[in-house]
């Protein structure tokens, strides 16, 4: 096993950090317990810089300032960004100036299997311990075989970054990674977590307005229910459930209850249940209107002459031609309703060429 040191105390953050100089390079990965609590926190911070690989608790270090200003000096290297992203902006209110992400420059090479410990094979020949995947991080102790495997996340960011720069300055497509990459941090800055209507769930289209009625009640049922047992939405009930019910509620049929479910529970549910159907018909949710597209011939000769570009480019380039455009933004420049260059980077734009 690696040797390693659990940071949980302010001055250890502190000591850590001043080992590094400006110019160094570092790696960040992120644990939380979305899979175990209502409201998700972040539970562990993997670190790796200059040859050390540590652990850092944001549950034992009661100020996380020191590491803020110190990643908003530096690039740093994630996996997958986007979520680790979303958990320091939650934590800090920004991001670092430059992030880098080795999913994103492993697809830009064209690898098809770009998970963690898909590349970590690739490089390095290791077959990375899947165990403790689904862990409670936000329990403490953390074993030994937690940390280890935490650690492991990180470890290897660094030297397998190093090796897919000089790939993509080889094939000439560092620029399109850099460029891809702040496209991707951009997002997660400007991203609104403040939804309006987060009730409506993947596969609510399907449902007609007293389909969203029940929907909309029952979803609220369901986060009062895991708010009070401090669980996941989905430990009370999946969001394929409550669209299935809302399918059967709506055109009459009966739904079963868990068995599993107490009678408090029940009750709170059936209570819900009246509610919605006592609703006036006029205060029903509304169905979204979807976009229309003029679906004309010359709209379709259009869409498949861009489709038919990308995929030709991307068998070119021996990538995912998703990753030039997907469809959807193609239709949408297709039907005039989107600039390519509100919609396309540089570099997807050249592909096609539309730069």
């Amino acid at each position: 096993m690696s040797s390693f040191s659990l940071i949980q105390k302010p001055n250890e953050l502190s000591y850590l950090l001043e080992q590094f100089t400006l110019g160094d390079l570092c790696a960040i990965d992120t644990e939380a317990d979305s899979l175990h609590r209502y409201r998700e926190s972040l539970c562990l911070i993997q670190f790796s810089c200059g040859g050390r690989n540590e652990l850092i608790d944001p549950l034992g270090l009661s100020d996380l300032e020191p590491l803020r200003d110190f990643l908003g000096a530096r690039t740093v290297w994630m996996h997958g960004a986007d979520y680790d992203m979303t958990m320091l902006r939650r934590s800090f209110g920004a991001l670092p100036p430059r992030v880098y992400d080795t999913q994103i420059g492993a697809r830009l090479l064209g690898v098809r299997r770009f998970g963690l410990a898909d590349l970590v094979e690739l490089y390095f020949g290791v077959v990375l311990s899947k165990s403790s995947q689904k862990a409670d991080w936000g329990k403490r102790p953390l074993s030994p075989k937690m940390m280890e495997y935490a650690l492991n996340d990180v470890r290897y960011l660094l030297p397998m970054g190093e090796r897919i720069c000089q790939e993509l300055e080889a094939k000439g497509r560092f620029e399109w990674f850099l460029e891809s990459c702040e496209a991707a941090r951009i997002k997660v800055l400007e991203r609104d977590e403040t939804r309006g209507e987060p009730w409506r769930i993947q596969g609510s289209g399907r449902l007609d307005r007293l389909g969203l009625n029940y929907l909309k009640f029952l979803w609220e049922w369901r986060d009062v229910e895991a708010a009070a047992w401090d669980r996941p939405s989905f430990m009370v009930l999946t969001n394929r459930q409550l669209i299935e019910w809302g399918l059967a509620l709506s055109s009459g049929k009966r739904i079963e209850f868990p068995p599993h479910y107490r009678p408090e529970r029940r009750k709170r549910l059936m209570e819900a249940l009246d509610a919605a159907r006592d609703l006036d018909k006029d205060l029903w949710p509304e169905k979204p209107r979807g976009l229309r597209r003029r679906r004309d011939s010359e709209f379709d000769t259009r869409v498949a002459a861009l489709i038919a570009a990308r995929d030709r480019r991307a068998a070119e380039l021996d990538i995912d031609a998703s990753l030039i455009a997907p469809r959807s933004v193609l239709e949408s420049i297709a039907d005039g309703e989107s600039d390519p260059a509100e919609v396309l980077l540089n570099w997807q734009r050249g592909c096609l060429g539309m730069a």
